[in-house]
């Protein structure tokens, strides 16, 4: 075979019933409204019109049933703009999850056997957090099991922040030949 192959995705997002609902247009779309703080500002940015941006965002709006954006009037004065909503960040946060977890895939070449990894009711215990300690890039989870036992993770801070664990939440300890792992319920 002449010349490398690499590994090449696109990733979107679908509802239960396996309908488009969010991908990499849209996820521009957030992004430049959080930058530039209006729909208008963010379809110019982008070279597209105001009227295709907003029935975007309208159309996701109608399948999730959330707003994804707060608007306000400017009119000819100025003033108006836009930010985004909970579930706007919400699906942000959740798409850039998955392509960052779909491209670290994609070049870690010993990666691919995780894909084959089973897990299994004796690598997996349930527990309740006990404490919860952050820095800037990691985090320290402590769970207490049933048996008289706590087991201690270090897992990024992001992952913590993706998870929203805090003390008192129940969590799964996923134990790996080398690491502990944390999921929660």
């Amino acid at each position: 075979m002449k010349g490398k192959l690499e590994p090449a995705f696109k990733v979107w997002l679908e509802n239960e019933h396996k309908r488009y609902i969010f991908g990499e247009g849209p996820f521009v779309i957030l992004q430049k409204i959080e930058e530039t703080g209006t729909l208008s500002g963010a379809a110019k940015a982008l070279g597209m019109s105001y009227r295709h941006a907003w029935g975007t965002i309208r159309r996701i709006e109608r399948m999730i049933g959330e707003p994804l954006i707060k608007t306000r009037k400017g009119g000819k004065a100025g003033g108006g703009g836009a930010e985004l909503t909970e579930a706007g960040k919400n699906l942000l946060k959740l798409y850039s999850r998955v392509k960052r977890s779909f491209f670290k895939a994609s070049i870690d070449e010993y990666g691919w056997e995780d894909l084959y990894l089973k897990i299994s009711a004796r690598n997996k215990i349930l527990g309740k957090v006990v404490s919860v300690k952050k820095d800037d890039v990691s985090a320290i989870v402590r769970l207490r099991i049933e048996s008289p036992c706590v087991i201690t993770a270090f897992i990024t801070r992001e992952a913590v922040e993706e998870l929203n664990l805090k003390e008192g939440d129940t969590a799964i300890a996923v134990i790996k030949a080398t690491e502990v792992m944390v999921s929660k319920e």
